[in-house]
C-alpha cells in the first residue's frame, strides 16, 4: 500500500489581538513523533530536494510564506516522480503530511520564513548524509520554481541529477 500525502486546512481563533491555533493533537495522527526541527531562511533561499526512505513529516510555515515541493521518489510507485507544489505561510496555515520516499523543497519568497518540522520514524534519525537529495532544478522534474538562481547552500549545489 502507498502512503497518501495529508493536506490539512486547521481551525484558528482570530481576534483583534491575533490568531490561536492547534498544529497537533496526538488523536488526529497514527504516528509517534520523535522530534521537531524548525528552518529560518531569508528570502530567495532555497532548500531541497531532501528525504529519505522511513520519516514521516509533519510541515508548516509559521512565519512567512514559502514556495512548497513534493516530490513522490517511491520508485515502486506509478506516481514516481510526480510533484506537487503549494505555498505555505503564516496566513493559510496549511499542514502536509509527508510520508516517506518523498522529498521536499522550499524556497522562502518573503523576507524571512520559518518552517516547522514534526518528524516520525523508527530507529535512529536519517542524517543529511544519509538522505536522499536530488538537484533542485533537476531537468527531470521542471519544476517551476518562482526564481532562477536562488540561494544554495553547498550541500544542495552539490546534489545529485536523477539517474532513470
Amino acid at each position: 500500500m502507498v502512503a497518501k500525502i495529508r493536506i490539512n486546512n486547521i481551525s484558528v481563533f482570530t481576534d483583534k489581538r491575533g490568531d490561536y491555533w492547534t498544529s497537533w493533537k496526538k488523536n488526529n495522527y497514527k504516528l509517534n513523533f520523535n522530534h521537531d526541527k524548525f528552518s529560518l531562511s531569508k528570502k530567495n533561499v532555497l532548500r531541497g530536494l531532501h528525504g529519505d526512505k522511513k520519516t514521516w513529516k509533519l510541515l508548516s510555515c509559521v512565519y512567512g510564506k514559502v514556495f512548497f515541493v513534493i516530490v513522490n521518489f517511491e520508485k515502486k510507485s506509478n506516481k514516481f516522480l510526480h510533484k506537487k507544489t503549494f505555498i505555505l505561510s503564516q496566513e493559510n496555515k496549511k499542514l502536509i503530511l509527508l510520508p516517506p520516499n518523498y522529498l521536499n523543497g522550499h524556497l522562502c519568497l518573503s523576507k524571512e520564513c520559518l518552517l516547522h518540522y514534526k518528524l516520525s520514524y523508527k530507529g535512529k534519525y536519517v542524517g543529511s548524509s544519509q538522505q536522499i537529495s536530488i538537484r533542485w532544478n533537476d531537468p527531470c522534474l521542471n519544476i517551476k520554481w518562482p526564481i532562477l538562481k536562488p540561494i544554495l547552500s553547498k550541500r544542495d549545489k552539490q546534489s545529485n541529477f536523477i539517474k532513470i
